[in-house]
């Protein structure tokens, strides 16, 4: 179910590459995790309102979903789990619901058809559980912690907080009324519209005007002191850091501005309205391009800041390609941490000067050739964000690089980056636009450098 923003290319074919199954009611047809998304209808906008009681975890909250139908539909499925419904319409009338696990299955008093607008209310309260994915071991959804709320989500722990169609294919834009407690601050996607004082309780409001997969949607609450600053052409950087370690976090998170400029030079303009980042006043052991605002751990942002920037520049990088441009199937998962790895690798080149990427390149390249790894474009479901997407996925990138030289390499990102702004884009997607830019036929580079079990040698400098 691409968005309109979707383009179609040639077909770039290799075995190792799984196609997208036919989309069914509960399913949008992913071929690595099918019990992700739904097949049937493409939401164009969520309305969140919650209230959250922070010191016991539990949120009251309604979600209006407005949706397009793209078939004839008797019934239809969102992702939830967990939390108690209260109550669901459609177009403003009861409806039949039945629960599963994972699905809440809706069916209105009337069909929809192919084309009919709708929008679906749920009405639901609970305690919101985080689980282990499956993907990597470690917890996504909405998590709680001594101090405050935290939402990372990838791949699919939205629908641990509200009832969504939990895949990337289903981009939609958002905004969320969020009512905590005092002295609470409330940090989600987008631009903060409105702060509302309510007494004992502020209400916080947030919307995005750019289109977002639900992975990339948070929601982080705590005692936090706002950062303001401005980036290249007036672009709002606010940055939510804890009051006692906000000093270090400034240090930390000081070139951003500089390293928006640079990826804007290099990727083409940056594509939202505003970035900056939600410091969580723990040791997460891992950071997320959570789109416009990013979120880091205690651990990454008490580091000393030169030891930091990879991880800085590699989240602001996802914003192009990840958050921006998203992935069609979760196999394509190289196509967000490739090219965020390979964007810290070039943010190093621009500090310390030409050859630097290379260096790093082939210090990489020794390393990773004593490893058996699994390859970039075929990574195993169950370790989806392995060193062979991340690393070995970095190295696909520069050895294309050196392959079609720096011209029409760069020229093959930014292309990549505006063809497919606010949609999804695939492998073979990617494949076609750097051999119309590079006029190459680079089938074999691919196959061999994406699914090939060897590593293949790097061109020479």
């Amino acid at each position: 179910m691409p968005t309109a923003a979707h383009a179609t290319v040639a077909p770039f074919t290799n075995s190792a590459r799984l196609p997208l199954r036919p989309p069914t009611q509960d399913s949008i047809g992913d071929p690595y995790y099918p019990q992700l998304g739904n097949g049937g209808y493409d939401v164009q906008h969520y309305a969140l309102e919650l209230a959250v009681d922070v010191e016991h975890n539990v949120i009251t909250s309604t979600a209006t979903i407005a949706a397009r139908a793209t078939a004839d539909l008797r019934a239809f499925n969102l992702d939830l789990l967990g939390l108690s419904v209260d109550r669901v319409a459609v177009n403003a009338a009861p409806v039949s619901v039945q629960r599963t696990e994972h699905e809440l299955t809706i069916t209105p008093m009337a069909a929809l058809h192919a084309g009919q607008p709708f929008t679906t209310t749920v009405a639901y309260h609970g305690t919101p559980e985080p689980f282990v994915s499956e993907a990597a071991p470690i917890s996504v959804g909405w998590t709680q912690y001594d101090g405050g709320i935290y939402v990372a989500s990838e791949p699919e722990g939205a629908s641990t907080w509200y009832p969504v169609n939990d895949h990337p294919l289903d981009k939609a834009t958002y905004s969320m009324r969020v009512t905590v407690p005092k002295p609470y601050v409330v940090a989600a996607n987008g631009l903060l519209q409105q702060t509302i004082d309510n007494g004992a309780t502020t209400t916080y409001v947030w919307a995005t005007a750019h289109p977002l997969a639900s992975y990339l949607v948070t929601v982080d609450i705590a005692r936090y002191k706002v950062e303001t600053a401005t980036g290249p052409n007036g672009l709002p950087i606010r940055n939510y850091f804890p009051a006692e370690i906000a000093d270090q976090a400034h240090a930390v998170f000081a070139p951003t501005a500089d390293m928006i400029a640079y990826f804007s030079s290099v990727f083409g303009p940056y594509p939202f309205e505003a970035y900056g980042v939600a410091v969580i006043d723990k040791n997460l052991g891992f950071a997320m391009e959570t789109q416009t605002m990013s979120v880091f751990g205690r651990d990454a942002a008490t580091q000393p800041p030169n030891q930091a920037e990879d991880v800085v520049a590699h989240e602001l990088a996802h914003q192009w390609f990840g958050d921006s441009v998203s992935l069609d199937t979760w196999q394509d998962i190289w196509l967000n941490e490739s090219f965020a790895t390979y964007a810290a690798w070039l943010w190093s080149e621009h500090e310390l000067g030409p050859g630097s990427a290379d260096h790093i390149a082939r210090r990489t390249y020794m390393q990773l050739a004593q490893m058996n790894l699994p390859p970039t474009g075929d990574p195993p479901p169950t370790d989806l964000f392995n060193t062979g997407v991340y690393e070995r996925g970095a190295l696909v990138l520069h050895a294309l690089r050196l392959t079609i030289g720096d011209e029409a390499f760069f020229r093959t990102l930014r292309t990549y980056a505006a063809r497919f702004r606010d949609g999804n884009a695939s492998t073979p997607d990617f494949v076609a636009v750097a051999e119309q830019v590079s006029g190459q036929n680079l089938d074999a580079f691919f196959d061999n450098w994406l699914y090939g079990a060897k590593l293949p040698p790097l061109p020479p400098s």
